[in-house]
């Protein structure tokens, strides 16, 4: 009850104190997402860095042969499902709970 008479009595000061916060607040928050913006930088190779156009293209390279092997996998469990169907089963309990 007390309390409630305060914030009555003092309801400008507590106003003022409460959007003064929320400004500090929003320009603290507004800093740090200008200096994440600075961080992050994505750059675009156009042939002058050989160098890390190689290492693009190396990791590009082993991306798509894990892809392809991956793809091989599912579609040797696919045909696993098919023709041993138990078997299958036990491949996908031992790979969702055994493997983490």
């Amino acid at each position: 009850m007390k309390m409630i008479k305060w914030l009555i009595a003092n309801q400008k000061q507590v106003a003022s104190g409460a959007a003064l916060f929320l400004l500090v607040i929003c320009y603290l928050q507004q800093k740090q997402m200008a200096k994440l913006r600075q961080e992050v930088k994505i750059e675009v190779i156009q042939g002058g860095d050989i160098a890390k156009s190689q290492m693009i293209d190396s990791l590009h390279d082993e991306l798509f042969i894990k892809s392809v092997e991956l793809g091989r996998y599912d579609l040797t469990l696919d045909y696993l499902h098919d023709i041993n169907p138990i078997a299958a089963k036990q491949f996908d309990d031992y790979f969702s709970h055994q493997t983490e």
